[in-house]
């Protein structure tokens, strides 16, 4: 065997650190490339920041900027922390008088209530942490059910349920007996043999389960959405009236322009080292400048492509969402399709038709018998019309959901394919949507 050295010319990609960032900039929400921006600018002494005229700063959790007259109280704008649940029931333990031990064991209880609002907490875990009896730990949740709302610190549904139901219809034992025994097989709605088995009349049967829907299956729920976060979108779609078109906006009116200080550098290009730091450092800038440029000229190509493809839906809705891929979208803008994907990630659109995430608006195709082409989307859509119209005495399975698509709208999906998308629509099955009917 003979060993000999010899060259070879060959292409080779490399991932630079430069292009790295530059795609991971194009996955930014415009809130992150604000954080972004602000980051390389306290890296590179050089960068400097101007801020626009019009330059009001979302955060995660920001609220719409309110509009003051021409006075302005500086009370008005003041932050209000909301109550939370727990502190809410420690606001109601001051007015029980409790004895220490027992006030210290409602407490523990109220602090370990989860966001649904239980306490689901074990007895032994409590008297083992607080070293107290199992006699103590019982009465403390005695007092923690008399707080309100009502069936707060249960240990569980059931429990939250019960405690309910003995406040709101305290003669009725049906009701108590079956949520403690009977409460799954009541919500998949197997009423004739729950009847047989309690020897009750379905009428019965129906009249508590419509009991039970007037109960709060998570009492913390209130306090869990009291606090409201406001979406602010990376890109707004409008219809000019006027015009009869639909114009695109890319909420950037908050990201500062980038300034390269050229007179600090000029006063440290005294010496070859500091010159090749300043070389260095305005490469950066650049750099910096062309990807955010590259980001916004990249997402307005392909919202063109959508926006294009997708009038009606944006005049009328996603019942009227075309088929649309990331593919369809490279090839027209001649890009990647990864390139596409990356742009169009962790961004939020708002539309003439709703606010909701960019990914939403692409969808595959399923093409009829007849040769049209559906999304995804759209029929989905049909399928929830399908539901909302059905006989709820008689609502329809998933195979004769399958049937009325291929026989009004000549779209042929599978059985298995309707009940992945009800499920992804978070639709019951039909056994768990049935009303009983009783005869009287």
């Amino acid at each position: 065997m003979k060993l000999m050295m010899e060259q070879k010319q060959m292409l080779k990609m490399v991932m630079t650190t430069e292009l790295r960032q530059a795609i991971e900039l194009l996955q930014l929400s415009s809130y992150e490339l604000f954080q972004f921006v602000h980051e390389k600018a306290a890296e590179n002494p050089f960068i400097e920041l101007i801020e626009k005229e019009d330059q009001s700063i979302p955060s995660n959790n920001s609220q719409r900027k309110q509009s003051f007259g021409d006075t302005f109280d500086p009370l008005a704008n003041a932050v209000q922390k909301e109550k939370g649940i727990h502190e809410e029931l420690l606001d109601q333990l001051l007015d029980i008088p409790l004895e220490q031990e027992e006030s210290g064991i409602v407490r523990y209880l109220v602090l370990n209530i989860d966001e649904h609002g239980f306490a689901s907490i074990t007895d032994e875990e409590v008297c083992t942490h607080l070293g107290v009896t199992e006699q103590a730990v019982n009465k403390a949740r005695q007092v923690l059910m008399k707080l309100e709302p009502r069936g707060i610190g249960a240990r569980d549904l059931a429990d939250c349920l019960r405690i309910q139901a003995n406040e709101m219809y305290p003669d009725d034992q049906l009701l108590v007996t079956m949520i403690e025994s009977y409460l799954q097989p009541l919500a998949d709605k197997r009423w004739n043999p729950i009847a047989q088995q309690l020897g009750v009349s379905l009428k019965d049967i129906q009249e508590v389960f419509h009991k039970i829907q007037t109960l709060n299956p998570r009492p913390a729920m209130k306090y869990a959405l009291s606090k409201v976060d406001y979406i602010n979108p990376d890109i707004t779609i409008e219809f000019d009236g006027k015009q009869a078109v639909h114009t695109i906006q890319l909420h950037e009116h908050y990201i500062p322009n980038l300034h390269f200080n050229h007179e600090y550098s000029v006063q440290m290009k005294q010496s070859k080292e500091l010159s090749e730091y300043v070389q260095h450092q305005f490469k950066q800038f650049e750099w910096l400048q062309n990807s955010i440029e590259q980001r916004r000229s990249t997402i307005l190509k392909i919202m063109d492509v959508i926006v294009n493809h997708q009038q009606k839906f944006l005049s009328e809705g996603f019942r009227f969402l075309k088929p649309l891929t990331l593919k369809q979208v490279a090839d027209e803008i001649d890009m990647h399709e990864s390139t596409v994907s990356r742009a169009t990630a962790n961004k939020i659109i708002q539309t003439p038709v709703g606010i909701f995430e960019l990914r939403h608006l692409f969808s595959t195709k399923i093409t009829s018998n007849n040769g049209d082409q559906s999304s995804q989307t759209e029929v989905k859509e049909i399928i929830k019309e399908f539901v909302e119209k059905e006989n709820k005495y008689k609502p329809l399975s998933d195979q004769k959901i399958a049937d009325h698509l291929k026989e009004l709208h000549q779209i042929t999906i599978s059985r298995r394919t309707v009940a992945k998308y009800r499920d992804e629509l978070f639709i019951p099955s039909s056994s768990k949507r049935k009303e009983i009917m009783i005869k009287v």
